[in-house]
């Protein structure tokens, strides 16, 4: 007969002797309801199977507890996290900075990575930097932003317009799916 006493995991969780309500509505080891029983009984229940007795609604009016092997419970919990962050997809928003007077090959490599960045599936967001009196001229980097979102149509769309921060002009690029 195995006889564990384990007390408050994660969460607050009560799990046999620490269980403080008089009554519970009890679900059996199969997920099967026995009903309302009090707590001894539910108690003795699970020791008899040889596995504990987990609080699994707390705030019910009675509580409810399940019939359980707690270790091998939290083991599978852990395992469907671990699984869940596999296959969670982590959107990264890259970023491309260029002047307004860019000579078209240095155009060419940085629209390169661009591309290759949104058909990974990463965001990405292109700034014009402006100094001194280039500030005079944004329709050049207006030009050089449109240009990019022409281009890029076929697999890209505008997550947000081209606007002006600062001495900076941005346009930021979501890739289609």
């Amino acid at each position: 007969m195995v006889q564990r006493e384990v007390v408050a995991i994660v969460k607050q969780t009560s799990i046999n002797s620490s269980i403080r309500a008089a009554q519970v509505r009890l679900i059996g080891k199969d997920g099967e309801q026995v009903g309302i029983v009090p707590t001894s009984e539910a108690l003795e229940r699970a020791r008899d199977g040889g596995v504990d007795l987990v609080e699994v609604a707390p705030q019910a009016v009675p509580p409810v507890c399940r019939i359980m092997d707690y270790g091998k419970y939290q083991y599978e919990q852990s395992k469907r996290k671990r699984e869940a962050r596999k296959k969670q997809v982590t959107i990264e928003i890259k970023e491309i900075k260029l002047r307004p007077k860019i000579g078209e090959h240095d155009y060419q490599t940085k629209f390169r990575n661009l591309k290759k960045f949104l058909e990974k599936g990463n965001k990405a967001k292109v700034t014009i930097m402006f100094r001194g009196r280039e500030m005079a001229h944004t329709e050049l980097g207006r030009k050089i932003l449109d240009r990019i979102v022409q281009e890029l149509e076929d697999i890209a769309s505008v997550e947000r317009p081209v606007r002006m921060e600062g001495r900076d002009m941005t346009v930021w690029l979501q890739p289609k799916h």
